[in-house]
């Protein structure tokens, strides 16, 4: 049996599959929390920025198809990993990953933990790549 917050991660690919931002914005909560840990100015309140934020992503990306290769779900929150693909309008690649942990009550996001960022195709190995994070002049505060 499907869960609702299984339902909501259903409808909420259709809608982004389907460019249907008006369905899109009414899979969240008015009063809906997005919170970035990872980039916490970036947070917000509010589906009205769910919709401008979702409205330039298909704009700039008019062929983005996404997917949830898994999901878990514990009571009234899912835990969901995307993969967003397409191509912007001028002609390169975007491509995104990660993972979205959503509050849902009632068929509707309340919440969220946003931890999606773009695809990172280059060839830097871990050794590299821990390197120049320890060694980044941009430390977290």
């Amino acid at each position: 049996m499907e869960t609702i917050a299984e339902r909501f991660v259903a409808d909420l690919v259709e809608a982004v599959n389907r460019h249907d931002l008006d369905r899109l914005v009414s899979l969240f909560a008015a009063d809906y929390v997005n919170e970035t840990p990872a980039h916490p100015a970036r947070g917000f309140t509010g589906n009205d920025q769910v919709g401008r934020n979702w409205s330039a992503i298909f704009d700039m990306v008019p062929d983005l198809v996404v997917r949830v290769p898994a999901l878990a779900v514990a009571g009234d929150t899912v835990w969901t990993e995307w993969a967003m693909d397409g191509t912007r309008r001028d002609g390169t690649g975007h491509h995104m990953r990660g993972v979205v942990v959503f509050t849902v009550e009632r068929g509707r996001a309340t919440a969220a933990r946003f931890y999606l960022e773009p695809l990172d195709t280059s060839s830097t190995g871990v050794d590299a790549a821990v390197a120049a994070a320890l060694h980044s002049s941009a430390r977290p505060q």
